[in-house]
């Protein structure tokens, strides 16, 4: 018997914790070794005979693994002699997965059989980590049967495993040329990579995370040629991939391989050298390396800063202890947790007080949680200040993860995925499906657009740089508010797969759509700040990939790029990114532009309620594609329920954010949203004039760019916080201004040149109604002539709505025009600060000829005044950098590219 004095006695099977695995109550990381296959024993068995299988284990002990990864199905006797030296078995199950496998009957039979017998045959043994369904099935294939067809046949598989075994844990082994074959059942993900360079390799594997989502994801091989790059290279490519897996959050890697004793379709393989050791045995100097890595801790950064987490907590009572229990186990050198008890009226405060290590501040009424995580801001002592929630669960390695990223990268802060619990209710897991969660916006694998509240980390000097976040954010939307000032700063967000936290979702359908009422108010405040991220819907317009969008529209397939004839080496998925008509029919505008005015026509003409009914249905129809075509979340699986709750939700989430949006919008007093100006006296002077309002000409006996007089224009209204949009590339004007529920201004400019050699400056404003006001009017135009033809009114009750809608024109050109005359009043005074002046008109809209000269009596400006001009802060540079303190109210122009 072997001396295996020491090792642990396997007798606990290895379960999923999240994006790792865990045995009993401590966390498994792979570090395995590939081996196999080979020749018969004398049993006939595509092992080595079990003395020399047990030496074999003891040197794997040695060399610090604990998972032996097989490529036939093991003897009982191999299986025990594993156990006994505390190693784990990944086994993949042996079939003709190289063939046309789905082309008929019999092979699909027999697929099934040779994987239902494999795991009968394992007889539920603790040492068995998990089976690998497949290894590597070839790119011509998954082209020939369809890449769709063949993942639905290994979820098959996966189903067919649990029946047998429900504690079996399944992978399939993939490999980068088809990347694009992503089965939905499966347990965990498994990639085959051999790379051989260390920023390619990080880059590939940091891929693969966000391809992962929220399953462990492990490096099933890896490994090199000793016998072409050498000893040394291969000892050194090995040590810094095993460093890259552990660096990218991997739940461990495999080696390729044990010994150079393999054999394949029944010949020993002898043209390659990639064992640690020898035929004999013998170890070579990657063997030495590979150990070095395998019983080495997890590599700590160079220096360690502090981190202050800080948790703003309201009526919290029912999750506070559970999150407040993770956050005491962090593997984290020096940390502090700071819990802003935002006015609690429960048990909060009590639970509080027994956690002796945790600091808590206490805010005597409820603030709003941007109050609240600007109070942990101001008492955070860290370099760095983490966020999360009253209602999550850190991951024990969420602050190395995070803090790593934020070390590693230029970026101003990072964040990372949130799941589910395991243990949440299945309806919860229905909500996680459905859309409108608390999700990130990557913008590739490791930067993003936004990182969500629940979990993000920044550089505290970033934070105090923007001023915290804004308070007119109570419950929602602060999170979203503070990445894109960042963003507008130059500076970048980075994302990590590996950082996670549990976040418990809303279980029950009212919960959840009163949250997504609240995201939609929050929406009405972020379109005023950030008018440039939002569509003519109102709807946020991301750059990146919203995160947890799985759901696969029919006429939206996804497409692969193969490389010619499917021999690509990295055969990747593009999937389109925008969802272009089908979020408009799903959208509430829909509903009140099309369906409403539809059925009020109906009314009074019968023929119109077939097309009533179809628009109605489609949006309806749309919701139950997305239900039944979005993969459901692992606790929902099962229910005969989950789908069509599911679409339920798909149908209403976007009805009732889009009206809590537009409630919250309408619902500001008039004029709220356009800032205050000290010049108010001056505007309501040309109001009166009513001249001048929609252009303004300034002359310049010099010829000077328009492109900064953009500019400064630019960050004159970024001063004085009007929202503002610049110009891409793709629009019909320079910057178009928000200032009220009604009205927004497209600002055009023109540069000519006089005949004397000097400039004139023009400038247009044009007004363009919102869509709130399109929605007003058009509506009520359609509820006019269904009323109309309901009660049969006569041609002379025609009036009606003609002098309705009249009236409301008029409204909004008055509104237009308060508006133009503001924005002129700060035109001017830019003006005079870059040395302009002002063409006095002639009449309404109408300027002096462009021979104007500025000392005549008739081109001095109406508003002009002896005392000092006032200039933008600004100004003298031409950039569009906003002030921001705590709280903010500022544009979103991005400058003019």
């Amino acid at each position: 018997m072997p001396d295996v004095r020491g090792a642990p006695i396997v007798n606990q099977r290895v379960r999923l914790d999240g994006k790792f695995f865990r045995a009993g109550t401590e966390r498994f990381v792979v570090r395995g070794v590939t081996y196999g296959s080979f020749g018969p024993n004398q049993a006939g068995e595509p092992f080595p005979e079990p003395e020399q299988a047990g030496r074999d284990f003891d040197l794997m002990v040695t060399l610090g693994a604990n998972t032996v990864r097989v490529y036939d199905i093991p003897p009982r006797w191999l299986i025990d002699a594993a156990a006994l030296r505390g190693l784990r078995l990944l086994v993949s199950i042996p079939w003709r997965s190289e063939s046309c496998f789905l082309d008929t009957r019999n092979s699909r039979r027999e697929a099934r059989t040779a994987v239902t017998s494999a795991v009968q045959a394992l007889d539920h043994q603790p040492a068995i980590l998990a089976v690998a369904l497949a290894n590597e099935i070839p790119p011509d294939i998954l082209r020939w049967s369809g890449a769709h067809r063949v993942g639905a046949f290994l979820d098959e598989l996966v189903v067919a495993v649990h029946d047998v075994d429900p504690d079996c844990l399944c992978t399939y082994s993939n490999y980068p040329p088809t990347e694009f074959l992503q089965p939905r059942e499966l347990d965990f993900i498994t990639f085959n990579v051999f790379l051989h360079t260390r920023h390619a390799l990080l880059n590939y594997l940091n891929h693969l995370q966000i391809l992962a989502d929220g399953k462990p994801l492990l490096l099933g091989e890896c490994g090199i040629d000793s016998r072409r790059e050498g000893l040394a290279r291969q000892a050194e490519i090995l040590s810094w991939t095993l460093e890259a897996t552990v660096t990218a959050g991997l739940a461990g890697a495999i080696v390729f391989s044990f010994t150079d004793d393999w054999v394949r379709g029944g010949v020993r393989v002898e043209d390659w050298a990639m064992g640690l050791t020898t035929i004999e045995r013998e170890r070579r100097p990657a063997f030495t390396s590979v150990q070095s890595r395998f019983l080495a801790p997890p590599p700590r950064p160079a220096r360690s800063p502090r981190v202050s987490v800080v948790v703003a907590a309201y009526n919290a009572a029912a999750t506070l202890p559970e999150c407040l229990d993770a956050l005491l186990q962090l593997n984290h050198p020096d940390y502090e947790i700071i819990v802003i008890d935002d006015g609690s009226i429960d048990d909060t405060p009590r639970i509080t007080a027994k956690y002796s290590t945790v600091r808590t501040l206490r805010l005597k009424v409820n603030e709003g949680l941007s109050r609240a995580r600007n109070l942990g801001i101001r008492a955070a002592t860290g370099e760095i200040i983490a966020f999360t929630d009253a209602d999550c669960r850190v991951d024990p390695d969420w602050l190395r993860f995070l803090v790593s990223g934020l070390l590693d990268s230029p970026i101003a802060g990072i964040g990372g995925p949130n799941f589910l619990p395991p243990e949440d209710p299945p309806l919860a897991a229905v909500v996680m499906t459905a859309p409108g969660g608390p999700v990130q916006v990557l913008l590739d694998d490791r930067f993003a657009e936004h990182i969500p509240g629940c979990n993000m980390a920044f550089w505290k000097w970033a934070l105090e740089a923007v001023g915290g976040f804004d308070p007119v954010f109570r419950t929602a939307g602060d999170d979203v508010d503070l990445c894109w000032r960042l963003q507008r700063r130059g500076w970048k967000l980075g994302f990590t797969g590996a950082g996670f936290v549990w976040h418990h979702r809303r279980s029950s359908i009212r919960a959840y759509l009163t949250q997504q009422a609240g995201y939609g108010e929050a929406e009405a405040l972020l379109l005023t700040k950030h008018p440039a991220n939002f569509n003519a819907l109102g709807s946020a317009r991301w750059q990146g990939r919203i995160g947890g969008s799985d759901t696969v529209w029919p006429w939206r397939q996804p497409s692969i790029f193969r490389g010619i004839f499917a021999t690509g080496m990295f055969q990747t998925l593009y999937t389109p990114a925008s969802e272009g008509l089908t979020a408009i029919v799903a959208s509430l505008e829909y509903h009140i532009v099309v369906v409403l005015p539809l059925a009020l026509l109906a009314l009074s003409m019968p023929g119109l309620w077939s097309a009533t009914l179809i628009a109605l249905l489609l949006p309806m129809a749309l919701a139950g594609v997305a239900g039944y075509s979005t993969p459901l979340a692992r606790g929902a699986r099962g229910r005969w329920w989950a789908r069509p709750v599911l679409s339920f939700l798909f149908y209403l989430q976007p009805l009732v954010r889009g009206a809590a949006r537009h409630r919250a919008r309408l619902s500001q007093p008039m004029g709220s949203t356009e800032p205050s100006t000290n010049l108010e006296a001056e505007s309501e002077a040309y109001e009166a004039a009513s001249t001048g309002a929609a252009e303004r000409a300034y002359w310049s006996a010099t010829a000077r760019q328009r492109r900064d007089w953009v500019e400064r224009i630019l960050a004159a209204l970024e001063d004085q916080s009007w929202p503002c949009r610049a110009d891409q590339g793709w629009s019909d004007f320079d910057l178009e201004i928000y200032g009220s529920q009604w009205n927004r201004l497209a600002l055009v400019t023109v540069a000519e040149t006089t005949r004397d050699g000097a400039q004139v400056l023009r400038c247009r404003l044009r007004p363009r109604w919102t869509l709130p006001a399109r929605m007003i009017f058009w509506g009520t135009l359609a509820a006019q002539l269904g009323l109309i033809g309901l009660f049969q009114v006569n041609w002379r009750g025609w009036w009606i709505p003609i002098v309705t809608l009249a009236a409301l024109g008029f409204f909004y050109r008055l509104q237009a025009r308060r508006m133009q005359a503001r924005i002129g009043v700060l035109l001017d005074a830019v003006a005079r600060g870059w040395g302009l002046t002002l063409i006095q008109p002639k009449g309404p809209d109408t300027a002096e000829p462009e021979s104007a000269h500025p000392e005549s009596d008739t081109t001095r400006p109406a508003h002009a005044s002896d005392g000092k001009p006032w200039m933008p802060s600004e100004s003298d540079t031409g950039t569009s950098v906003a002030k921001e303190t705590e709280g903010p109210a500022e544009g979103s122009g991005k400058g003019i590219s």
